[in-house]
């Protein structure tokens, strides 16, 4: 039979393809999206890009809390005379064609009046009339099509957190200094003694003084804060000189105006200050857009849908749940609060708290986790604790996660500034003694000149153009982090820990393994075509193993929640589920997910499903064992340890049974001794991300659900994490050249300082100078480095 793929999202449309209009869909739902685009005029968009739609999901009434107009009132950014504004987050948005058909939703709907996309953020604001229209009509529009917002308690808190654009006023200001202050210049350059010497030379001046006061005391203000808190706690920063350099150059220039002794330094001034916020701003600037700071509220959903005594429902905000209240939970719905459960078969997937990648099946009675995700069915719950005092928000509560990891950890800017702050300040002390003793007219020259000329500007710029630089070289191979501090402490890693599930793993493909009889060919056929009636994940990855093409009608379908499922044909029967389902004992441990098949009243076998390993695994760890330690932490069984055992190298450490608390303490017992890399995926690895001295969270999808760390690395890039390891390493390389660079440039301008052979304008044209040629420096040797990450990895099957 020859594969189809779907029209509207590019998916192969296998046996329940849908045929519309001479074209082919996987299903009803991108059927029905290219029904509205043509209806209403959007056809172009499949000009655009080929099968870029996206599947439609079924979203029900899971946005019934949208009625609630307090609810709203906090979403939207503007609410007045009938018209509101909201910013969503559409995690769906991938390529151009996306953008298009977003940028015209005004043709799906005509209270639209503007929508406008961020591609890098995958955002869309959207301004609407309210009249006949609302948010909860709008995010069903778009889920319709394929766009499904993403709406978290999180956004919900954040809404009045605003950015901080500090630096970029003070860089514009700087910028704008800078360059009239250089213009201003020009005459004094040039020599244009006709022009300048008369009328002009004292107002040009005068301009160039004013224009560099917003840059002493607005623009560089952070330099002389970070100086005198440093100079308070007896720590000499890179900061200390800087600010000496930026007082000396503004207050020895502003004494040769006033006196009318020369020009000054206002150019060589406000051109330093310019090329160092230059610097902090490519460092804060990269990546600004992926959230590193994810907790619990990334995950819950604002409101939940309360069951009264008159069982009618309401839909509450979550912070208004408290201890008593009856809730209804339905199939796929998170679990926000600890709860008995009163009604309905849990099945829960509590990987995200416990790393356990199999459900958990609970009945009537039994305790539910908040955290847990309920896979089928609706449940209803009584509430136990309320989300402040749930299982979850304790997790988070730790201590661990409040802490800042930069301040504990010294750069390498910071440790070599303190040597070189105090090794300046003494020269110039000891050369100003001097020359006061054999020629005092020398002196104010000789300690200015000394000043500007070992102002550590080279050195300050070395480190934020060079990991910046890598950051941006990390992020083009999908491999995120927080800030250039991370790199640092990357360097100097001697320890790493690794999640199983979902990290060493896939959750694209399972390798299954049957065990037991071999079924005949009419039980295959009644067991495929069982299982395609059934919705469950372990059904649908089942179903698609078996190689039959042939189905059956059923006479008889039974689905028993959390027990299996049952098919009759011909007089035939088959069971698919857990053991006591089929009539069979369970053989103790199980060494991965088991479900049993029983034909008739015959026990047949088991298929086992077990976890499948990235590509490259094998490659990752024999490349970063010569390095340093390793180990592995899970919260699965040890079912899978021969298997981990063949893939790592013969010391490291596995532990199974792990919790999340488990993890962070052992990643506590580590730091005793050594500096520790934690990579992760889950909500259940967050508090060791948190603990570690680097945490590195794996994701499928970057802008979905990845929990607090420091760096956020593509799942496909795993098996590169060792090229990244090297790469930090050697950046901290090429800063140390740089900084060598740097002290044989302050070494000679010193000799020529001290002796009183350079004047303090030279010395202020050289020192932009140096700056220059060590940001060229840094950028051609990081993207030399970058280059042997576009090698491609080999990378073996396991």
């Amino acid at each position: 039979m020859t594969n189809m793929t779907c029209y509207h999202c590019g998916d192969d449309c296998g046996r329940d393809r849908v045929h519309f209009d001479d074209k082919d869909f996987c299903c009803h739902g991108c059927k029905t999206v290219y029904e509205i685009f043509t209806s209403h005029g959007l056809s172009t968009f499949y000009d655009i890009e080929a099968g870029a739609g996206t599947t439609p999901k079924e979203v029900r009434q899971k946005y019934d809390f949208l009625d609630n107009t307090e609810i709203v009132e906090r979403l939207v950014e503007f609410n007045e005379e009938g018209v509101q504004v909201i910013n969503l987050s559409i995690p769906s948005i991938h390529c151009s064609s996306c953008i298009w058909v977003l940028e015209n939703l005004n043709k799906l709907h005509p209270s639209i009046s503007n929508s406008q996309v961020n591609f890098p953020k995958k955002t869309l604001r959207v301004t609407y009339a309210t009249e006949g229209f609302s948010l909860k009509g709008l995010v069903l529009m778009l889920s319709s099509i394929g766009y499904e917002p993403y709406i978290s308690l999180e956004e919900f808190d954040k809404k009045d957190k605003r950015t901080d654009r500090s630096l970029i006023y003070k860089l514009g200001v700087a910028g704008f200094a800078f360059g009239n202050v250089m213009l201003l210049s020009f005459p004094e350059y040039f020599e244009v003694e006709e022009f300048w010497l008369e009328q002009y030379k004292p107002v040009f001046r005068w301009l160039m003084f004013a224009f560099s006061l917003p840059v002493v005391f607005y623009a560089s203000r952070d330099y002389f804060v970070s100086a005198f808190k440093g100079i308070r706690t007896k720590l000499l920063n890179i900061d200390v000189p800087i600010a000496l350099g930026i007082l000396t150059l503004f207050l020895r220039s502003t004494v040769d105006i006033f006196f009318d002794l020369g020009s000054g330094f206002f150019d060589s001034l406000t051109g330093l200050v310019f090329f160092l916020l230059l610097g902090k701003y490519f460092q804060q600037r990269t990546y600004a857009f992926l959230s590193f700071e994810r907790d619990y509220k990334s995950y819950f959903p604002i409101a939940v849908t309360k069951l009264e005594r008159d069982k009618s429902e309401e839909n509450v905000q979550i912070y208004k749940v408290k201890k008593g209240d009856k809730l209804l939970i339905r199939s796929s719905e998170i679990i926000p609060v600890d709860c008995i459960l009163i009604k309905g078969t849990a099945e829960i997937d509590y990987s995200f708290v416990t790393g356990e990648s199999h459900a958990v099946f609970k009945h009537s009675g039994e305790k539910l986790f908040a955290g847990g995700k309920q896979l089928s069915g609706p449940l209803e719950v009584e509430v136990l604790n309320s989300v402040s005092q749930s299982y979850l928000t304790q997790l988070w509560g730790n201590a661990v996660f409040s802490k800042d990891k930069t301040g504990a950890f010294q750069t390498l800017t910071d440790s070599i500034g303190k040597r070189f702050t105090a090794a300046v300040l003494t020269i110039a002390t000891l050369s100003t003694g001097f020359w006061l003793y054999y020629d005092a007219s020398m002196a104010l020259n000789v300690f200015t000149a000394v000043l500007i000329i070992a102002c550590p500007c080279a050195i300050a710029l070395a480190a934020p153009f060079t990991l910046g630089n890598m950051l941006r070289i990390f992020g083009k191979h999908r491999f995120y982090l927080k800030n250039t501090n991370v790199i640092e402490r990357l360097a100097k890693i001697d320890t790493a820990i690794f999640d199983k599930t979902g990290t060493l793993t896939t959750t694209q493909k399972d390798t299954i393994i049957y065990e037991g009889v071999e079924l005949t060919r009419e039980e295959t056929t009644l067991l495929k075509t069982t299982l395609r009636a059934s919705n469950h994940p372990l059904s649908r990855s089942l179903y698609g193993l078996l190689k039959s093409n042939e189905i059956m009608t059923l006479d008889e379908f039974e689905e028993h929640t959390g027990q299996g499922i049952q098919g009759k044909a011909n007089e035939r029967s088959i069971r698919i589920g857990s053991p006591s389902y089929v009539g069979q004992q369970g053989d103790g441990k199980a060494q991965g997910t088991s479900v049993y098949v029983s034909a008739g009243k015959d026990f047949k076998g088991k298929f086992i499903f077990k976890n499948s390993y990235r590509n490259g695994i094998h490659e990752l760890f024999g490349a970063l064992g010569k390095t340093m330690q390793l180990g592995i932490l899970s919260g699965d069984n040890d079912g899978e340890r021969n298997q981990l055992e063949k893939i790592l190298p013969v010391k490291t450490q596995l532990l199974f049974d792990q919790k999340p608390e488990d993890k962070l303490n052992h990643i506590k017992r580590l730091q005793s001794e050594h500096r520790v890399l934690m990579v992760g995926d889950g909500l259940n690895d967050a508090g060791a991300l948190a603990q570690s001295d680097v945490g590195i969270a794996v994701s499928e999808d970057i802008n979905v659900f990845s929990p607090a760390c420091d760096g956020i690395l593509d799942a496909t890039n795993l098996t590169q994490l060792s090229s990244f390891v090297t790469l930090s390493r050697k950046s901290i390389h090429v800063i140390k050249m740089s900084f060598v660079l740097s002290l044989c440039y302050n070494l000679v301008g010193l000799y020529f300082a001290v002796t009183g052979q350079l004047q303090p304008v030279i010395a202020a044209i050289l020192m932009p100078l140096s700056s220059i040629s060590i940001v060229l420096f840094t950028t051609v040797m990081t993207n030399l480095l970058g280059r042997k990450l576009s090698q491609p990895t080999k990378s073996v099957q396991w």
